[in-house]
């Protein structure tokens, strides 16, 4: 019969410990998404913990505050996308392939919808932050351009038609739609839109209407959006 010492028993609880705590953290970052999705970023923390399968205090242990469960998510969301376009270029020896392997799986992973319900509500000059955002877009430019070198991708295509592009994608239908007939509409409907973003496509001699707009001219419209947004709380805040 083995013995098993009570160190090596105590550090097999440890370990198991660290697992749960991993799993719960896991389950509440997937459920914050969502609720905030369907609901916005003020729904009820409550419902964050329900949809986890974890009661409040398990929550509150993880993420002392709204805010710090929202930084938490965007840090993780931006990771998971980075992750994900990164292997998309890595695996993918057709560079407009691994361009719409990735966007179907920030489609999955409903980046371009919780990120937007963010917005004003954390800080994304946070150094930590700032630097998940760059690493989750530099392999997509990286994408844009090989594609549009390979021949593949639209000369006229930017990254602001790319990432706008997948937040429109994202959104949920209005109404009472199924989750999975409403996943499977925008994967549908993005296959609709990567064929016209193909350079051979008959539409590709046809010019673009509106503007194309460059990763850094994104940020600074967004940048000035936020900070109206955040002059308008403030505003209304005095009139009550």
């Amino acid at each position: 019969m083995t013995r098993v010492s009570g160190k090596n028993s105590s550090t097999s609880q440890r370990a198991g410990l660290r697992a749960d705590a991993r799993r719960n953290r896991e389950q509440l970052l997937a459920a914050a998404r969502d609720v905030f999705v369907e609901q916005g970023a003020d729904a009820p923390l409550d419902e964050v913990a329900r949809r986890a399968g974890v009661g409040i205090a398990t929550l509150y242990r993880r993420f002392p505050d709204r805010e710090s469960l929202m930084r938490g998510l965007a840090l993780d969301i931006l990771g998971r996308a980075a992750h994900e376009a990164r292997a998309a270029l890595a695996d993918e020896p057709d560079p407009f392939r691994a361009l719409a392997r990735y966007m179907h799986r920030a489609l999955d992973l409903r980046i371009s919808a919780v990120m937007p319900a963010l917005l004003g509500r954390i800080s994304f000059d946070d150094a930590e932050v700032s630097q998940a955002r760059q690493e989750s877009v530099e392999p997509v430019l990286r994408m844009i351009d090989a594609a549009q070198t390979a021949g593949s991708l639209r000369r006229d295509v930017a990254f602001g038609d790319i990432g706008p592009l997948l937040v429109r994608l994202s959104r949920p239908l209005p109404g009472e739609f199924p989750r999975e007939l409403d996943n499977g509409l925008a994967h549908r409907h993005l296959d609709l839109v990567l064929a016209g973003l193909r350079a051979g496509a008959e539409s590709a001699t046809t010019p673009l209407g509106g503007p194309r707009v460059t990763l850094e001219q994104l940020r600074s419209a967004g940048s000035v959006s936020m900070r109206d947004d955040r002059e308008r709380s403030a505003g209304d805040g005095l009139t009550e």
